[in-house]
């Protein structure tokens, strides 16, 4: 029972908005669609009783009463009279003379007219005269009352003194399309609102949309400008704290690469004077492993201190052809006698820090030649991004070491000796450029042998 309310809940997930634009729009527009709902059933329900307006009963109800009417009125006043009663449901006109018939039309339903409306004058020898104004099937307006009286019929019904009356619907939007009407109005309506609505909920979620973009740009640019304070108070609040946020950040960043820089100047000091000292051994054995370990030394201390500082980060980021880049440090790995292979377009750009770049591929590029001899750099284009494996063909990396190998200062060859490897920060060095140029890099073993580290950069 559990799992299938839960399978539910996912099927009435998938297809709600996910946006918080859309939900916002679905709601108005729900709540609009349920105001229309109640509103057209009260207008259908909390109507007068009694046929419509173009219903035969009442038809032959107005026509026999207007008749009588006419017929007692002296025919100076007809017209006045005529001209007061004419009304857009039901257009009356009186003519002195016998009008012209065109398209009369007997049998039924029409002779049905006729009979009730001699019954209801008591004179069954009224002329009455039902003309159809166009050549068309009748939609049959007569048999039932719920049927409208209709523009293409024209009924004349003659009075006692020779003169005539001529009655002809009106208004073509009453009768069966009253509720088309009310329909394409509520329509409109809702068209209307939602239109309205989803401007209004653009309006409101930009500020969200532009804090999630803050949010992201953070995790590449640690320096990026504050955020903009706009939208509504709970969004303004949350705007200050991330701009606090973000400033602390910042200057933890600032702090701690102070407190690098400084212990690696004062680092400097002692294993300058360690090794004059170390000059004045008069054992060549002694003085020459003395020497080494202070030569690892400092390069510990300035590889420590370019990665914390990652002086290229602040360098300007802009179009850079990353396949040419590659291209040349293969070519650079040639010339030093490696074996280093390219495979890919001739040209590709992106936007990044050209020094930074440079670095983390060299990086990745002297590990696998350390480890693996050789390697092979292939560059793939993808949809919104760029791909670059190198391979190598060395012995590979146990898959649980995948990611403590990304630590600072962690070598899977145990010894501190240079001949054996670096000091542990080429791959850390490395994630951190890609990462803040918002990508990040991969490690798997080839099948066939070796490792395979895949870079992948947003174009």
């Amino acid at each position: 029972m559990e799992t299938a309310r839960k399978s539910r809940l996912l099927v009435a997930r998938r297809w709600l908005p996910d946006s918080i634009a859309s939900r916002l729009v679905l709601t108005v527009v729900l709540a609009l669609l349920l105001t229309q709902a109640v509103s057209a059933l009260v207008y259908l329900t909390d109507r007068p009783p009694g046929p419509p307006a173009h219903s035969m009963r009442v038809l032959v109800q107005r026509v026999t009463a207007i008749v009588q009417l006419v017929e007692s009125t002296p025919p100076q006043e007809r017209r006045r009279l005529v001209k007061a009663i004419d009304d857009p449901v039901l257009r009356v006109d009186w003519n002195p003379e016998t009008p012209r018939f065109a398209n009369q039309r007997e049998g039924f339903p029409f002779d049905r007219l006729r009979r009730a409306i001699r019954g209801e004058l008591d004179d069954p020898d009224r002329a009455v005269v039902v003309e159809v104004r166009r050549e068309r099937p009748m939609p049959g307006p007569f048999p039932v009352d719920e049927h409208r009286w209709g523009t293409d019929v024209r009924l004349s019904v003659g009075l006692k003194d020779g003169s005539w009356l001529t009655f002809v619907g009106g208004d073509p939007l009453e009768g069966p399309f009253r509720l088309l009407r009310f329909a394409l109005w509520m329509a409109g309506i809702v068209g209307a609102v939602a239109l309205v609505s989803v401007w209004t909920a653009r309006r409101m979620t930009a500020p969200i949309a532009r804090f999630a973009d803050a949010a992201e740009r953070l995790g590449v640019d640690g320096e990026a400008p504050p955020l903009p304070e706009a939208g509504p108070q709970e969004l303004r609040a949350a705007t200050r704290a991330f701009n606090r946020m973000q400033a602390r950040l910042a200057r933890f960043v600032a702090d701690r690469t102070q407190m690098v820089a400084a212990m690696s100047h004062d680092l400097r000091t002692p294993l300058t004077r360690l090794r004059l000292r170390a000059e004045l051994v008069e054992d060549p054995e002694m003085q020459r492993k003395m020497l080494a370990d202070l030569d690892e030394m400092a390069a510990m201390i300035n590889a420590t201190l370019a990665f914390a500082r990652d002086d290229a980060k602040h360098e300007p980021r802009g179009p850079l052809d990353l396949a040419d880049l590659l291209q040349s440090l293969c070519d650079d790995r040639v010339d030093a006698g490696h074996e280093a292979a390219y495979e890919g377009p001739a040209h590709a750009t992106v936007d990044g820090r050209p020094v930074a770049l440079r670095r983390a591929f060299a990086n990745l590029m002297d590990n696998a030649i350390a480890y693996g001899g050789g390697l092979t750099v292939r560059l793939c284009l993808g949809d919104g991004d760029l791909r670059v494996e190198i391979e190598d063909g060395g012995p590979g990396i146990p898959e649980e070491e995948f990611e403590k190998v990304f630590a600072p200062f962690y070598r899977l060859e145990r010894s501190r000796s240079r001949d054996t490897g670096g000091v542990g920060l080429g791959l850390a060095t490395a994630r951190t450029v890609v990462r803040g140029h918002g990508g990040d890099i991969a490690l798997a073993n080839r099948p066939e042998g070796g490792l395979r580290v895949t870079v992948t950069l947003p174009r």
